[in-house]
């Protein structure tokens, strides 16, 4: 399981593992019995959507590496990106009861976070149905768990954007400011050969941009009646994204505009944990 996960995700369950368990479960360890066997199941107590399912086997598995037991059984019900409803369970567990104890929170905090990053993504992408806008991400993540938290956006029907800075050139306001200009933008980055998006405050600098060779605009901050009136003009010379403290109460009205995509900070950024709890049962 672990091989078909990124390193870096590989390598946050395990950070997120030993920040919680440190030298031991002094809890568990000191109450309950090493031989003691137990079955469990997280269960959502409300609707969702999914996501970080597939998580939970790296989870136990790495929870050796801290001095837990093996479990015996695994069992994912639910995919990411699938739609949960309340009552669901998503996983069921069986082992050990020390090691079902220890490693619940970490499963938790990843599991609700994760689902709630998905659920949040897949209310815009149902805003913009029908329409031909696709929803993208940001880099608005949480410090450390940007490979997850874009899992989940993805699970959510979000479309991924750049994951760093390293993977697509995106020229915003004050690197043009800084290169002396939208044309002088342009010409320092085509060299190095990576997408090119470039940000245009003005009519004037989008114009700038279109006659510099730019393919992908992004327009920040319009109405959406301004957005409609760039989009008409750019006509298709140019992939246009929309961007800009985008609501689930507006987002519909700028997709109407016709842009290729609308990136939205709050998926990631104001994403709300949903609620899933964990139920053991001992074994006779």
């Amino acid at each position: 399981m672990m091989n078909g996960l990124h390193p870096e995700v590989v390598d946050l369950v395990r950070r997120a593992l030993a920040e919680d368990i440190g030298t031991g479960d002094v809890t568990t360890n000191c109450t309950v019995e090493a031989s003691r066997q137990a079955s469990g199941n997280f269960r959502a107590k409300q609707d969702f959507i999914c996501a970080g399912s597939e998580l939970l086997p790296v989870i136990f598995e790495l929870s050796k590496e801290n001095g837990c037991a093996p479990l015996s059984k695994i069992d994912v019900l639910i995919p990411s990106g699938s739609a949960v409803k309340q009552g669901d369970i998503i996983a069921t567990v069986e082992g050990p009861a020390r090691t079902l104890l220890t490693c619940e929170r970490t499963a938790l905090n990843l599991l609700q976070r994760m689902s709630g990053v998905a659920t949040l993504g897949r209310k815009f992408v149902d805003c913009v149905a029908g329409t031909t806008t696709k929803i993208l991400d940001t880099r608005k993540t949480t410090p450390g768990l940007r490979q997850i938290e874009k899992m989940a956006a993805a699970a959510g029907g979000v479309t991924n954007h750049r994951i760093g800075l390293f993977d697509a050139i995106l020229i915003k306001n004050n690197h043009i400011t800084a290169a002396g200009g939208v044309t002088a933008a342009m010409e320092h980055a085509k060299p190095f050969g990576l997408p090119i998006e470039i940000e245009v405050r003005t009519w004037e600098e989008m114009e700038e941009a279109l006659a510099a060779g730019a393919n992908h605009l992004l327009l920040d901050n319009l109405t959406p009646s301004e957005a409609a009136g760039w989009v008409r003009h750019i006509a298709g010379r140019a992939k246009t994204e929309l961007s800009g403290g985008m609501r689930l109460e507006t987002v519909h009205a700028y997709a109407e505009a016709g842009a290729d995509f609308i990136s939205v900070g709050a998926v990631t950024h104001s994403a709300v944990a949903v609620d899933i709890h964990f139920r053991l049962n001992l074994f006779a």
